[in-house]
């Protein structure tokens, strides 16, 4: 079959996000499979759009779905229309079965093929498209086959990709320019799943709640072939680096041996660090430690069911400040217990944190199949019956929003390095201009002060 993957994800704030998902889907469908990845960030329009389908005539067109909105309770963006664009032009220029997938189509699925005019779905990990591919080629029935829905279909959650996952990486893919010319960011993953039970978190739907690891030779390997390509800088997309100590450090020796010299960077946990752990990585090339911290109050973690405390975080970021690295952490504010004393209390504790950047966001995404998700309904924030495609945030009732917000302002009062929901305008213009002088990576750390 004449395959195409689509990266429907244009999202471009703080930066463009490389479509590392369909490289794995692609390896696991070619061959026998004929496929043709395009992505809408370099195509944009939609008139281009349609020509590529009436040049390749696919059988199957795959849309990766990774956003549902931009996560930003203050200003909103959601994308349901512009799948919907994208799907109209599909139906009118081509003949091929439509299939949805990705980690926004995994998070609300039923939504999805409710609202969107597609005849598949696939939930979880892409590589379950090799079973679709397979079972419409041998004409099998699909009903009741775990992960993969129709509109009509129940909605069956599969186990993990029982199989290695593994990348096809091109440096011939029309697409990379984009991305290396845009902050020269192109990334990488070292492992899939998640064991901690955060009560936000979508990973373990997702990926599953255990971690599976890549070879460190073989994610070296990749690292050394995107440096190649022409990266500037690679970002990990686990949902934490260092949830294996021992399995971080492997890969950090196996970049050394295969002489990757980009700066890399990733989303780390502030767990207890082992001795000298940042000291290595920071040998190893990493120069950008995200901490998903959330809260600085040792209240709010427990509510959040974080497998750290306070003292943890200040360990951590006291090691990684002294090995030379930029530092910032992802702060929510208004989760399930908050009140003025946690809000008064995690702020006092980011006095302790010098030099870094916090990326604050007020109330909490909520998603099905996580605990926040069951709080809410049980207080009635969200109705069990309603659709979370238009995006609802928890906020607690102990906490008035107007008090948050002038607490807020009186303690970041001219402070840059405070960045709230998907940050200002004018911040995500100063980095489009600096990326169009040269500069590569993230570029949060020119806020640090």
């Amino acid at each position: 079959m004449k395959v195409l993957l689509v990266s429907t994800n244009t999202l471009t704030e703080p930066y463009p996000t490389y479509p590392i998902g369909l490289d794995y889907v692609k390896n696991v469908i070619s061959p026998p499979h004929q496929v043709k990845i395009v992505d809408m960030n370099e195509l944009r329009d939609g008139d281009a759009f349609a020509k590529v389908l009436s040049e390749e005539l696919p059988d199957i067109i795959g849309l990766s779905i990774r956003n549902i909105d931009n996560n930003d309770e203050a200003n909103p963006k959601t994308f349901i229309e512009d799948l919907q664009g994208i799907i109209g032009i599909i139906r009118r220029h081509s003949k091929g079965l439509i299939i949805l997938g990705g980690s926004g189509f995994t998070i609300l699925p039923e939504e999805f093929m409710n609202r969107l005019d597609a005849d598949f779905g696939i939930i979880g990990e892409g590589e379950r498209l090799q079973i679709l591919l397979s079972a419409l080629e041998d004409h099998k029935s699909l009903e009741n086959v775990p992960g993969i829905v129709t509109r009509t279909s129940p909605v069956i959650f599969p186990n993990p990709w029982p199989l290695p996952f593994q990348r096809s990486f091109s440096k011939e893919n029309s697409y990379i320019p984009f991305y290396l010319n845009r902050g020269g960011m192109l990334n990488l993953q070292t492992k899939r799943g998640c064991p901690f039970k955060c009560i936000y978190c979508t990973y373990p739907a997702i990926e599953g709640n255990q971690f599976r690891f890549a070879s460190p030779l073989d994610i070296a390997d990749t690292a050394k072939a995107l440096q190649d390509a022409g990266a500037k800088y690679l970002y990990m997309t686990d949902s934490t680096f260092n949830g294996s100590y021992e399995h971080s450090l492997e890969v950090a020796v196996a970049f050394k041996k295969a002489h990757v010299s980009v700066p890399w960077g990733g989303f780390f946990t502030p767990l207890h660090p082992i001795p000298d752990y940042y000291h290595i990585l920071a040998d190893a090339g990493l120069t950008h430690v995200e901490f998903g911290t959330e809260s600085l109050s040792n209240t709010m973690l427990d509510s959040y069911n974080k497998p750290f405390r306070v003292d943890d975080v200040l360990a951590s970021h006291r090691d990684a400040i002294s090995a030379g690295l930029h530092v910032s952490h992802y702060l929510m504010l208004g989760g399930p217990g908050e009140n003025n004393n946690t809000l008064l209390e995690t702020l006092a504790n980011t006095e302790r944190l010098m030099k870094t950047v916090f990326f604050v966001f007020n109330g909490v995404r909520i998603y099905p199949r996580t605990a926040l998700y069951d709080v809410a309904v049980k207080e009635g924030q969200i109705d069990a019956n309603g659709s979370l495609l238009d995006p609802a945030f928890y906020w607690s009732p102990a906490l008035q929003r107007e008090t948050v917000a002038e607490i807020l302002r009186d303690h970041t009062a001219n402070r840059m390095n405070w960045i709230f929901g998907s940050g200002h305008p004018n911040i995500t213009k100063r980095m489009a201009r600096m990326y169009a002088r040269g500069h590569s990576g993230p570029l949060w750390e020119q806020l640090i002060r």
